[in-house]
């Protein structure tokens, strides 16, 4: 009886433990996936406009994270001056300072 429990777990197992992919992957001749000797400067024209266009990107991304840092700090500089207002208020009410 425990023979007969255990043995369709062993062939379920070895059913799981296969690959799923019948086929290597392969590549073509040249197909390495490493990069040209000489880096991006040896690379044709294609290879050079996506490089420029992707560090355009990434700049106008920077340039819009920046700007918003920016609006964040003035935000947060204008919420610091109205404290400072109402403290100096909630003091002169007090009556710490008499002007």
């Amino acid at each position: 009886m425990l023979r007969q429990s255990v043995r369709p777990l062993t062939t379920a197992n070895r059913a799981l433990t296969r690959s799923f992919s019948a086929l290597a992957p392969r590549m073509g001749e040249g197909d390495t996936g490493a990069p040209r000797p000489g880096g991006i400067q040896s690379g044709d024209s294609f290879t050079r406009r996506e490089a420029a266009q992707e560090s355009m990107y990434i700049h106008e991304k920077e340039k819009e994270k920046l700007a918003s840092l920016k609006r964040k700090i003035q935000e947060q500089q204008e919420h610091l001056n109205e404290l400072d207002k109402h403290l100096e208020e909630l003091s002169r009410n007090q009556g710490g300072e008499k002007n």
